[in-house]
């Protein structure tokens, strides 16, 4: 006859086979799932952070209309499908223009841009590199692509490669919001979803974990984002004002560089100095003054709407978005300010923790082996 050991160690045997059966199935199914929905992750990542950043309006739009989601989240949807979809379609049409106006320049060997004037003689030697530069380009434009033949051909690789990422990235967009609208309206029960699997999986923090995603995201909305076409509305104002040539292929780079939170000064600088050269005093002036508007403005918004109500630092949202945005791309924007403050948070509370094991507020005296009650 066997012995009770051996039954038992055959039983843990047998159990413990059965369950790595189970968690292999889990496995393959969740997997199988995975590959089935994975063409929509990036959309449905989409419809969340928009869904999540606009519920504040629709909230107010529901209680308005006494509870109609359906009717708040059509007009969410439909404002927001206007706000995308008319200025992209002013600004293609500048940026064909612009492209339009640089390809005849190149096939009749016309001036892209005109010469320099007799005030720039007076510039500092340091601008010389500059004027030599100006000079060739309004001389001979095929001269000059000729001599920087490498420097345009990757510019122009770049450009093409960003123009082509922003018409997807505008598909992607429309997509998603339409599912951020159906989202909205039953954003009730989805967040009381995310709450419990959130609490299941974290605990009693999990209600604090999905209220900080939600201010994370918005945040990450307000200052980054909303910095960024701030930004780009004002410059893009001055551009079509002044009537700086190509007016909405630069308001596109300015765009892509807000967002990569290099600044729109690489394009705005440049543009000044051209004004001066080629419009008269006043225009340029003024073109001027509302461009250092324009520059300062990154530094004056961005710590109001990345900081305002933030639970978490400034700097950890800021990190988060800009290392997320190098890992990830654009969704690592929202992704990594989210992953980073969720990190933060649950270190913080561990070494709360660590510091008061019972949880309260009062601090627990430390207690010694000597004073315990033998």
């Amino acid at each position: 006859m066997d012995s009770p050991e051996s039954t038992n160690d055959q039983s843990y045997l047998n159990r413990a086979v059965e369950i790595s059966i189970r968690l292999g199935l889990l496995a393959a199914l969740l997997g199988w799932c995975f590959l089935i929905l994975s063409p929509f992750f990036s959309l449905l990542l989409w419809g969340i952070i928009i869904a999540v950043a606009v519920y504040p309006l629709f909230s107010w739009l529901k209680t308005r209309f006494r509870g109609r989601g359906k009717l708040a989240s059509f007009i969410v949807t439909f404002t927001l499908l206007s706000i995308l979809l008319i200025p992209s379609w002013m600004l293609t049409d500048s940026l064909f223009q612009g492209i339009n106006y640089l390809r005849d320049a190149y096939a009749n060997n016309g001036q892209l841009i005109p010469p320099p004037d007799e005030s720039v003689k007076a510039w500092p030697p340091i601008t010389k590199p500059i004027v030599e530069l100006w000079t060739l380009a309004s001389s001979s434009l095929q001269s000059f692509i000729v001599q920087y033949r490498e420097q345009v051909t990757e510019a122009g690789r770049w450009l093409f490669s960003a123009a082509a990422g922003i018409g997807l990235g505008m598909l992607q967009f429309v997509l998603s919001i339409i599912i951020a609208g159906v989202l909205l309206v039953y954003s009730e029960s989805g967040g009381k979803a995310a709450e419990r699997i959130l609490v299941r999986l974290s605990g009693a923090r999990g209600m604090e974990l999905a209220h900080l995603s939600e201010v994370t995201i918005r945040q990450v909305v307000k200052g980054i984002l909303g910095v960024a076409i701030i930004q780009t509305v004002l410059a893009s104002i001055g551009f079509f004002v002044a009537g700086v040539p190509a007016a909405g292929l630069w308001a596109v780079i300015c765009l892509i560089l807000a967002i990569v939170q290099i600044g729109v000064g690489p394009v705005v600088i440049p543009l000044v100095i051209y004004m001066f050269s080629a419009s008269d005093t006043l225009t340029a002036s003024l073109f001027m003054v509302w461009s250092t508007f324009v520059l300062i403005s990154d530094n004056i918004l961005k710590p109001i709407l990345l900081g305002r109500g933030a639970p978490v630092p400034m700097l950890v949202i800021f990190l988060g978005s800009i290392g997320g945005f190098v890992a990830s791309g654009f969704i690592g924007l929202f992704l990594g300010a989210v992953i980073l403050s969720l990190t933060y948070k649950l270190a913080e509370g561990w070494l709360s923790s660590e510091k008061n094991p019972t949880g309260n507020d009062e601090q627990v005296p430390d207690q010694n082996i000597s004073a315990a009650p033998k």
